[in-house]
């Protein structure tokens, strides 16, 4: 498979990027930041990095939203360990790992606060891929200040919790990602329990991680750009500008 040469997410002029760092519990976490250039204000989006980290795909994303008119901002959930690219490649899955869930989600509170505290944002919404998918999930059931929520092949969050979420939710998933898939029918229930708008979307001839762009192993472009779409177009509808 051929990838893409360069960011296939960015749909207008370049964004203006930025390197943040975000206070959360004791604790300073860094980040990569995008705004859309020439906009006094905007809705926000947090970004959740896959089990790999802070990668040049997620901030592929968080410049892709700031060019269609989002502030993005996708912490790095390893700051505490010195950030993604201090830890050897093959280490990193293991360290995100060593921590406790809520510290990942509880992080992602903070930097939704963090926005909330900005004039310019004017709604907040949050997505998250894989390893971040699952943060996603658990961070919607935990934050009142969620408009909108896209969470790509995550899994599910205690079902329990999902009677909090107040969010609407975009799930998305590769029909041939029989692991994460299994989950669907249980977060589909228990979704429309809680009356939460919602809608649960697989996309064909997708596996897991499809949309990643820079893995010859995993990206499915054609499923990748409608979901990309999908995902844009579910944040334009929840999100306030």
């Amino acid at each position: 498979m051929t990838l893409p040469a360069t960011n296939p997410l960015i749909a207008g002029p370049p964004p203006e990027v930025t390197q943040v760092e975000i206070p959360a519990g004791g604790a300073t976490i860094m980040g990569h930041m995008a705004r859309p250039k020439g906009t006094a204000s905007a809705p926000a989006v947090v970004v959740i990095h896959a089990q790999r980290g802070l990668q040049p795909v997620i901030r592929d994303t968080v410049d892709g939203l700031a060019s269609s008119g989002y502030i993005a901002v996708a912490p790095d959930l390893l700051s505490r360990e010195g950030g993604t690219d201090s830890i050897a490649f093959d280490d990193i899955p293991g360290a995100l790992h060593a921590a406790p869930r809520e510290q990942h989600s509880g992080d992602a509170v903070a930097v939704i606060r963090w926005l909330k505290a900005m004039p310019e944002v004017t709604s907040i919404g949050i997505m998250g891929f894989c390893f971040g998918g699952s943060v996603t999930w658990r961070t919607v059931t935990e934050s009142t200040d969620l408009a909108a929520a896209v969470p790509c092949y995550g899994s599910n969050p205690p079902l329990e919790d999902v009677r909090n979420i107040t969010a609407a939710v975009h799930g998305v998933y590769g029909a041939l990602d029989e692991r994460v898939n299994a989950g669907i029918p249980a977060i589909n229930k228990a979704l429309h329990a809680a009356n939460v708008t919602h809608v649960l979307k697989q996309y064909d001839g997708a596996g897991h991680s499809f949309m990643s762009h820079t893995s010859e192993t995993s990206y499915v472009a054609e499923a990748a750009q409608a979901a990309w779409a999908d995902a844009l177009a579910w944040f334009d509808k929840y999100l306030t500008r």
